[in-house]
């Protein structure tokens, strides 16, 4: 006597019921915002080969106001793919130290201050402060 196996139906909805699968989902689609701006700075790129003037078109592009929401988007997202991946760092990459692992709080504290830290350097250098 044979049986059938349990396949547990699957919906497009399913995703959405839990919160872990909704959070891995976020994190997916912040690739196509990361993505999108990628291709835009490779533009960008392009303009400034192309001489002042194509540059200057270029920056005039870029205070629309769909770009500036798209730009804010972007960052957000990429703010998300940084913190959720940090978070992940001490699963994939586990230190161990003797016998003992270190905690994932220290592995994951020290992405986040070196996150800051190089942030703030970067915001110095800019010349924000």
């Amino acid at each position: 006597m044979s049986r059938k196996p349990y396949v547990r139906e699957m919906t497009s909805e399913g995703i959405f019921r839990h919160p872990r699968y909704l959070r891995y989902m976020v994190r997916e689609f912040s690739c196509l915002f990361i993505g999108a701006w990628t291709l835009m700075l490779v533009c960008a790129l392009a303009r400034l080969s192309e001489g002042p003037e194509a540059w200057a078109a270029f920056m005039e592009g870029l205070k629309a106001p769909w770009i500036v929401v798209f730009h804010v988007a972007a960052l957000a997202f990429a703010a998300y793919h940084s913190i959720t991946w940090f978070q992940l760092t001490p699963k994939a990459l586990p230190v161990q130290l003797g016998e003992k692992f270190l905690p994932d709080g220290v592995i994951a504290g020290a992405h986040f201050g070196a996150w800051a830290v190089l942030s703030l350097a970067i915001l110095y250098f800019a010349g924000v402060f």
